[in-house]
């Protein structure tokens, strides 16, 4: 007989899944009614699209059927088969399951962004996996619930979890999404990022926060506990540090962002009481562009 506790899990799990793949489908559906997909000008054996001759292109890619319907020149274009790996991963520390008010929290809207994301390259003709996976990169249906399974196991995994991306060795040229609070020192962040970029991965690093780790919202006698052993900080006026606070996340974006330009990455910020169809449409189209 299977252990209650693994059972009980198992269930979880099961419940757990199904509305998630609901939720990032909508998600993603939305925004892919706004883009237009990863096609690219290459070759391939798919007609995309005719296109005005200009002068250097060979004659033997002048489509003479098409030019003979008006007096000018047309070129026949195929699609390139663009497909790729792109690798997925999310923060799964103890300050990512931090929420306040009733916005969700920074884990689970990470969650959803990955799955929807996922969704969208699956569509688009992508392969995905994600980092610790040990598995090779995946499409179709099965591979999607199989990462949207594996994040919410992990998520309700017991014990610490780091809170930066292990290093692997993926595949030159491969994308990489990794999606966090990036609290941890900038010291610690900045090896991770240059050793994927030194092997040739592209990235993207999206910086989820809540809104009250974005405006320091509270007044008076406040006391503030850390979810990472960080102890107990109580402080009688914490409007008075707001100020010094907001400077301090700034100079953390700044830090992110000058570190990820550096490598050739992107970086983008999100919060959690906003929409997540506006950064993952940001994401999509990164990867579309080669620019993430």
């Amino acid at each position: 007989m299977a252990d209650p506790a693994v059972r009980q899990r198992a269930e979880e799990l099961a419940s757990t899944l199904p509305p998630l793949l609901v939720a990032a489908e909508r998600v993603a559906m939305t925004v892919a009614q706004g883009v237009h997909g990863r096609r690219r000008v290459g070759p391939g054996e798919s007609f995309w699209q005719y296109r005005r001759y200009e002068q250097g292109d060979a004659a033997t890619v002048i489509d003479w059927r098409q030019s003979a319907k008006s007096d000018r020149l047309f070129v026949r274009q195929q699609e390139w088969e663009a497909a790729q790996s792109v690798w997925l991963w999310r923060d799964n520390s103890p300050s990512m399951h931090y929420r306040s008010g009733f916005t969700p929290s920074k884990i689970d809207r990470a969650t959803l962004l990955l799955v929807a994301l996922a969704a969208l390259l699956i569509r688009g003709g992508e392969r995905i996996a994600l980092l610790g996976e040990e598995r090779l990169p995946g499409s179709g249906r099965a591979a999607l619930a199989r990462v949207a399974a594996t994040l919410v196991a992990r998520a309700k995994a017991d014990g610490p979890s780091g809170s930066l991306p292990p290093a692997e060795q993926l595949p030159r040229f491969s994308s990489l999404i990794l999606i966090g609070d990036f609290l941890s020192p900038i010291e610690e962040i900045e090896p991770v990022i240059r050793g994927y970029a030194a092997r040739g991965i592209t990235g993207h690093l999206l910086q989820v926060l809540d809104p009250a780790e974005e405006d320091l919202p509270f007044t008076g006698r406040t006391e503030f506990e850390g979810v990472e052993g960080e102890g107990r900080l109580v402080v009688s006026r914490v409007e008075g540090l707001r100020d010094s606070y907001l400077k301090r996340l700034a100079d953390r974006r700044a830090n992110l962002k000058q570190l990820t330009r550096a490598a050739g990455w992107t970086f983008s910020t999100h919060r959690t009481d906003r929409p997540a169809q506006v950064p993952l449409l940001l994401l999509y189209e990164l990867l579309s562009t080669g620019e993430g």
